[in-house]
């Protein structure tokens, strides 16, 4: 579900498109939480190729635009973590779920964007709470350049759209032309 940025909704560093799997309920739910929080990372090539099938077969627009514009360059980018909790965790389930699409699609896999500042959980936060919460904490880092390419952006669930947005706003900022974001819930 989702699609692209409607034209009067479109800002200038703001995201071009959504696309989430599913809605974060079932087992949906119960599979992103066993990722994320139980290591059980072989479910994240499920969950990729679960989302390149339904692409495929009920949403070829998608991979129809990653096709077309690949010349102009696409790059996977995942939602960072702050290091102490990828630490604590053993790994960022984003950047895993993004290498392995970048894989699948034969695209580039960057971890362009770092974050800056330890944060509170998103969970449990309200909408206006975790636009503060997530403000200024991620900036781009120096291993990509991403002038004239499309980025990717991808992270595991979008609730109220904040982190996508602040880490839309700075691939943007930093030369990015589109940037659609993938999540698996919603």
């Amino acid at each position: 579900m989702g699609g692209q940025t409607h034209p009067i909704c479109r800002a200038r560093f703001g995201l071009d498109g959504l696309w989430s799997l599913g809605i974060y309920q079932g087992s949906l739910k119960k599979a992103i939480q066993e990722l994320k929080y139980h290591w059980v990372r072989d479910l994240a090539e499920k969950l990729i190729d679960i989302t390149l099938e339904y692409w495929a077969k009920y949403q070829p627009f998608i991979l129809d635009q990653i096709k077309k514009d690949r010349g102009e360059g696409w790059v996977v980018v995942p939602v960072p973590l702050h290091w102490w909790k990828q630490n604590s965790r053993g790994f960022n389930q984003s950047a895993l779920l993004g290498q392995i699409l970048s894989k699948r699609l034969g695209l580039q896999y960057c971890e362009a964007l770092k974050r800056t500042r330890f944060t509170k959980s998103q969970v449990g936060l309200k909408g206006r709470e975790r636009q503060q919460n997530i403000k200024g904490a991620f900036e781009i880092s120096d291993n990509c350049n991403l002038t004239t390419v499309n980025c990717l952006l991808i992270d595991d669930v979008w609730t109220t759209g904040s982190t996508l947005r602040e880490c839309g706003y700075i691939l943007k900022r930093a030369g990015a032309k589109k940037v659609w974001a993938l999540t698996l819930a919603r």
